[in-house]
């Protein structure tokens, strides 16, 4: 059997305010990406209304994040950038895995259970059903790869799980219609290395969050050079200069925190860091993790406030990666109804 034509297919959800954590967990991994494989990357608007979402948030929301892709190095030109309820098609084959998909293979999704916590029997439907959506969104462009964080990495799992059981269950069928054996590829995760988590810069025990009580918590991808600075020079630490070695951070989480921000964004690992600036106090650290930072972010930032004063170019470049995206999703749906025996 030949092998599947490589492309990467991610997403990023329009929740609103982009920060540090989604730009080094997964924006800026996308750009790399493009030199290797064909790339499809979407506005998950879909997944984004399985919580309730303000219509007018939505769709300043997925103007952000398009506007993200592109001020980061993702060529609209080349590869595809598009919303995802543009192409309904994610929606049909969503359904279809959803009578393909087992109760309990969603009830082992750790997200869920993290997400409706002890309000299970509150939460939408489609929160439950996140996992079958997310692994429709791939399939439909029978993605080889998926770059992939680790609170993701179960829900790629559920995706090869799904892509196996179509094939099987449908085996009959699928050479009936004289299509290869493994229709739907068993996708592969993209690893960068060690994952970048990005922690509050007020409690180095938390997530950098949107829902933070305090607007010093979290950097944003929006945010100035000003901002950024004055950020990272009030972020929290302690009082001992940094350690030369990584095993020193132990029981440091803020510091912790700022050398694994320094380390992603130099392209370099924290013991690396640490050998530049052990020995040093956060007095010597923190303007050069600020200077760093502006000189790394605050380009993005300002090319994406210049995209969305004037959304006309992100609505163009949605438009078009949505036919785009459409031409392979069609292919794949019509002869996914075919297997299913739909009649057309």
């Amino acid at each position: 059997m030949t092998s599947f034509e490589q492309r990467v297919f991610s997403g990023i959800k329009p929740s609103g305010d982009l920060h540090l954590g989604n730009y080094l967990g997964a924006i800026r991994r996308f750009v790399p990406l493009q030199k290797t494989h064909p790339c499809i990357y979407c506005v998950v608007d879909m997944h984004a209304i399985t919580v309730w979402q303000d219509p007018a948030d939505l769709k300043r929301a997925t103007f952000e994040v398009a506007a993200a892709y592109i001020a980061a190095g993702v060529d609209p030109e080349k590869h595809i950038i598009f919303n995802q309820s543009q192409v309904i098609e994610h929606a049909e084959l969503a359904w279809i895995f959803n009578c393909v998909a087992r109760m309990g293979w969603m009830q082992r999704m750790t997200q869920f259970k993290d997400k409706a916590g002890k309000n299970a029997q509150n939460v939408s439907l489609g929160l439950f059903a996140y996992p079958a959506l997310m692994a429709a969104d791939i399939l439909l462009y029978k993605a080889t790869h998926v770059p992939v964080g680790d609170d993701q990495k179960q829900h790629l799992e559920l995706t090869r799980d799904i892509a196996q059981k179509f094939n099987n269950d449908f085996a009959a069928s699928i050479a009936a219609n004289g299509l290869r054996a493994d229709f739907f590829p068993l996708t592969e995760p993209v690893i960068f290395g060690p994952a970048t988590r990005v922690l509050s810069l007020r409690d180095g025990t938390k997530k950098m969050s949107k829902s933070d009580a305090s607007g010093m918590a979290a950097i944003y991808m929006l945010d100035d050079a000003d901002a950024i600075a004055r950020k990272i020079r009030k972020a929290k630490t302690d009082p001992e200069s940094l350690p030369s070695e990584e095993a020193g951070l132990s029981g440091r989480p803020e510091a912790a925190n700022l050398v694994g921000i320094y380390a992603a964004l130099a392209d370099m690992s924290a013991e690396q860091v640490l050998a530049e600036f052990g020995g040093q106090g956060f007095g010597a650290f923190k303007p050069a993790l600020a200077e760093l930072a502006v000189e790394k972010l605050a380009p993005i930032a300002t090319e994406m406030r210049k995209l969305l004063d004037d959304t006309s170019h992100i609505e163009a470049v949605l438009k078009d990666g949505a036919n785009r995206a459409r031409t392979i999703a069609q292919v794949t749906m019509s002869e996914v109804r075919d297997v299913v025996g739909f009649v057309l």
